[in-house]
């Protein structure tokens, strides 16, 4: 009976809660960061949510990817510089406002340094923050994540059946 209310809770917590706990990522920021502001999927594609999450930084610290990839995109978006990283089993990690070290081509290393942490993230509520997102696919067709997922430190919340 346990067994069966561990699987119904992990089908419940949605699609991060996979099989990424598996060591293939790490967090982005050492030490280890703490979280200020935390993802909120919206209701809606649409809608306003927080898809990613918001890691306390120092100026001027250290990015690393978070997972083994290729950069796909090293640049500025909406004025804000930002790279983003494909890994192998399809999820994409942004990491903004960062000022790139790499590269669109570059092939990363799991906790290589990819670039610097800058000031400037709008709803910041500390000093700097970095904004760590993870998607799965692109366009309309993607899947916004909770990169915490990828660490295997997203919570699970029971909720009741039927």
């Amino acid at each position: 009976m346990a067994t069966l209310i561990v699987l119904a809770a992990l089908g419940w917590a949605g699609p991060v809660a996979t099989a990424f706990a598996d060591g293939g990522y790490s967090a982005p920021l050492s030490p280890r960061p703490t979280v200020v502001t935390a993802y909120d999927e919206p209701a809606k594609r649409w809608q306003r949510g927080h898809r990613g999450v918001d890691l306390a930084a120092g100026p001027g610290q250290a990015v690393h990817a978070a997972g083994a990839g290729r950069v796909r995109f090293a640049g500025t978006v909406a004025g804000r510089p930002v790279v983003s990283v494909a890994h192998p089993d399809g999820v994409i990690t942004t990491y903004e406002p960062v000022e790139a070290r790499v590269a669109a081509g570059d092939h990363v290393a799991r906790g290589e340094t990819i670039g610097t942490v800058i000031s400037g993230h709008p709803g910041c509520p500390v000093v700097v923050c970095l904004h760590w997102g993870a998607r799965r696919g692109s366009g309309r067709g993607s899947e916004y994540l909770d990169p915490l997922g990828l660490l295997g430190a997203v919570r699970v919340r029971l909720k009741p059946v039927g």
